[in-house]
C-alpha cells in the first residue's frame, strides 16, 4: 500500500510585507503593529480612512478593516443605519459594511485567502483599493442618515448617483 505523501511547498514572503511595500510605492502613512499587523492611513474626499490589515497564519488569510470615525446611537439612527446597510451591502461584490453594537461603529470588511501563503503584491493592493474605494464611495450615504437625518433609501439613492464633470 502506498500512502500519500504532501510536500512541504516553502511559504513565500510574508503577506503584510508585501502590502507594506505597496503602501511605501503610495506614500501613505502607516505602521506595523507587529509581524502580522499593519494599520494604515489614506486620506479620502471626505474624511482620513483608518485601515488594519491583520494576517491569521491558521486560516491563511488576511483581513481588512476600517472603521468610520462616526458613532450611530439611538434605537432610530441604529434602525436608518441597519437599512441602509442592507442597501449599501447588496451592492457590495466583495467586503462589506457591519455596525458593531457596542461601540456603534460603522466597519468596512473583507477577507482573502491565501494557500500556502502565497500572496503576490498585485493580491494585497487590489484588496486595499477595494476598501478605499467602498468606504469613499459609501462614507457620504451613511453621513446623510446620521448627520443629515436622511432615510436609507435616499441616502442609497444621492450614493449611486454617478456625477459627469466638475461644477
Amino acid at each position: 500500500m502506498t500512502g500519500i505523501q504532501l510536500n512541504e511547498i516553502p511559504a513565500g514572503p510574508h503577506p503584510l510585507d508585501m502590502l507594506e511595500q505597496a503602501v511605501e510605492d503610495n506614500g501613505w502613512h502607516f505602521e506595523r503593529a507587529g509581524r502580522d499587523e499593519l494599520n494604515l492611513t489614506v486620506a479620502g474626499r471626505w474624511s482620513d480612512h483608518h485601515f488594519n490589515f491583520t494576517w491569521r497564519e491558521d486560516l491563511q488569510s488576511l483581513h481588512l478593516s476600517s472603521a468610520f470615525d462616526m458613532r450611530v446611537g439611538g434605537e432610530v439612527r441604529r434602525s436608518a443605519v441597519a437599512d441602509l446597510l442592507m442597501y449599501v451591502n447588496a451592492r457590495l461584490w466583495i467586503g462589506h459594511f457591519d455596525l458593531w453594537p457596542d461601540e456603534g461603529t460603522i466597519v468596512f470588511r473583507h477577507a482573502m485567502i491565501f494557500p500556502d501563503s502565497r500572496v503576490s503584491a498585485a493580491q494585497c493592493e487590489a484588496l486595499l483599493n477595494l476598501g478605499v474605494e467602498a468606504c469613499e464611495h459609501y462614507y457620504p450615504a451613511f453621513q446623510f442618515v446620521l448627520w443629515g437625518n436622511k432615510s436609507a433609501e435616499d441616502a442609497i439613492a444621492a450614493a449611486i448617483l454617478e456625477c459627469a464633470g466638475q461644477a
